[in-house]
């Protein structure tokens, strides 16, 4: 309810460094093997997404292979790339918010991760250097005015034990510990089978 009723939302994460790689991580290169840009961090920055803002009703994409070859470091062999490394969705949620999504491996200088969800009553962005469930999210707001602040998450919201390390650790535990929690009886809304489907 932070935002009153979405009206639109962005969502991006630009990474870098996709000219080379070493022999033990080119296999990413082949789209045939599945497991890529498009279906590792779009699938899971798009899933976020639509956790946080709603689903999607209408949807239309690019999917590119803007760098089609790839420096293999340790062989210093040039290979041939067929995964995508550059995702564009934009469309309309069910709650008739527009969307835009890009998510990209480029060459040089990627800026991170950044959503913004912008409704009646207030914004919300969320920044992290990398994929959300790899590192620190950082959370600012406004309601009624244009001046971005800081928002401190509860400690209600924190599930693992003091001294946990920050970021993939941290995110990782806290799914553990709620998971957990939903085994042993506990209310969940924790996505499933159903949901990995539809995604």
């Amino acid at each position: 309810g932070y935002v009153g009723e979405i009206t639109s939302c962005s969502m991006r994460l630009i990474r870098g460094g996709v000219l080379e790689r070493p022999s033990g991580r080119t296999w990413q290169r082949d789209n045939e093997l599945g497991a890529h840009t498009l279906t590792i961090a779009a699938g899971h920055s798009i899933d976020a997404l639509r956790f946080v803002a709603g689903e999607f009703k209408e949807v239309s994409s690019v999917v590119s292979t803007q760098v089609s070859r790839w420096l293999e470091t340790d062989t210093q062999q040039m290979l041939d790339v067929t995964s995508p490394d550059n995702i564009l969705v934009s469309g309309r949620l069910t709650n008739g918010a527009v969307v835009s999504a890009h998510v990209a491996s480029n060459p040089w200088a990627g800026s991170g991760y950044r959503m913004e969800i912008y409704g009646r009553k207030g914004t919300l962005v969320a920044t992290s250097e990398d994929s959300p469930q790899l590192g620190e999210v950082y959370l600012q707001g406004a309601q009624g005015s244009d001046n971005l602040e800081d928002i401190t998450i509860s400690d209600k919201h924190t599930n693992v034990l003091e001294g946990m390390p920050e970021g993939a650790p941290r995110n990782v535990g806290q799914l553990y510990y709620l998971f957990g929690e939903a085994i042993r009886g506990g209310e969940s809304s924790y996505p499933d089978f159903d949901t990995a489907v539809d995604l």
